[in-house]
Order: C-alpha cells, then structure tokens, then sequence
C-alpha cells in the first residue's frame, strides 16, 4: 500500500510514531543562504548533482510536517526525506 503523496512523490513510513530524530530532506537544485536560514534547525550538509541536502533534528512529527509544508509553500521540489541513524549514541544531538 502506497502512503500520502506529495509533489507527485510517495511518502511511506516504516514506523507508525515518530519521536525526536535527526532527518535529512533532500530538495532540487540550490538553496539561497537566506532561504535556508528560513528553515530553522536544518543546515545545508552538501550539494552535489543539482540537490541541496538539509540536515536537522525534529523533536516530533508536527515539526517536520510543517518544515515540510514550508518546501511546499515556497515551491520547492523534495527529491526525499531520510532519518539519519548515528552508529554510536553520543553523536546524536540533545535539547
């Protein structure tokens, strides 16, 4: 079964709650400086090969909906969303 759609993409979960984690959401082409500073919490962890990789952590799923729906508004096209896993425990950011 194929989750919600979103820009003409699938979006499926593996989990059926989503607690605080790190994410990275992938967007075509480049991202202006100010544009990102728009997007609170998340900082530009590369660009290669016309996408932008946004790096940041989401305390809860409302958060990462609306960083989302703020891509959505501003119309820029989502190639993916990924959560990050960290391989030892003390990498993994607190607030």
């Amino acid at each position: 079964m194929m989750g919600p759609r979103w820009h003409g993409m699938a979006v499926t979960s593996e989990r059926s709650t989503l607690g605080a984690e790190t994410f990275e959401i992938v967007v075509k082409g480049r991202l202006s400086p100010t544009l990102v500073a728009a997007i609170n919490g998340f900082e530009v962890s590369r660009c290669d090969h016309g996408l932008t990789h946004l790096v940041g952590w989401v305390p809860d799923q409302a958060r990462l909906h609306s960083v989302l729906e703020l891509l959505r508004d501003l119309n820029i096209e989502l190639a993916s969303v990924n959560p990050v896993s960290f391989p030892d425990p003390a990498h993994h950011p607190e607030t």
